[in-house]
């Protein structure tokens, strides 16, 4: 990187802020994180408890089973500029493939300790954080997690996250449908974890204007 001339003056650094702060005219826009279907297991009824924490329920006597995930990610729009308050919600399978709806299949085997459907309210710098599972396949679909995101009752987006790699991707119609730059945009890039989780994994979710 060039490094700037020793002697700069006040009036030309205050000249050039409007340039420095803002995006240059060209300059390509983010990749707005593509959409996909909400899906028929939209929680229902919603669970009583709605935090950013899945895999401890209070009052429960265990966690839930499966490899616990540490997810956290950052809302902004296609040009960068972070998403405040926007309301993440996400939802998934349990360790046994079944969801928190009365339709899925094996409802009865459904996993007690396992809340099925979180929210985070996105900080000021458009970051979340979430705790829950490593998504499982079940039969027709490969792993993925629901999120929609919500700003003052308007949906803005509802997408769905995979597994980078995961040999069941290339067989999922969802995720087949998706370009290979739309495919990384919803990828996560599991790490292993250092402390109470077993991986730990970030994404970044891009609204379209």
């Amino acid at each position: 990187m060039p490094l700037l001339p020793s002697r700069i003056s006040r009036r030309a650094l205050i000249a050039a802020a409007p340039a420095l702060l803002l995006p240059r005219a060209g300059l390509a826009a983010l990749l707005p994180t593509p959409p996909a279907t909400e899906g028929p297991f939209y929680p229902d009824p919603l669970p009583a408890e709605q935090d950013n924490d899945l895999v401890k329920i209070e009052g429960a006597v265990r966690e839930a089973d499966g490899e616990i995930l540490d997810l956290t990610g950052t809302l902004s729009d296609a040009s960068g500029r972070p998403l405040p308050g926007v309301r993440v919600e996400i939802w998934q399978c349990d360790a046994n493939g079944v969801y928190l709806h009365p339709g899925s299949r094996g409802a009865g085997g459904r996993d007690p300790a396992f809340q099925g459907f979180g929210h985070a309210v996105a900080g000021a710098d458009g970051s979340f954080a979430f705790r829950t599972i490593v998504p499982v396949p079940y039969p027709g679909r490969t792993p993925h997690i629901h999120v929609k995101l919500l700003q003052g009752g308007r949906e803005l987006l509802t997408t769905q996250l995979y597994i980078a790699g995961h040999p069941q991707n290339a067989r999922d119609w969802l995720f087949r449908r998706l370009s290979p730059a739309e495919q990384a945009a919803v990828s996560l890039e599991l790490k292993p974890a250092a402390e109470r989780a077993a991986f730990e994994t970030a994404v970044r979710l891009v609204v379209a204007a």
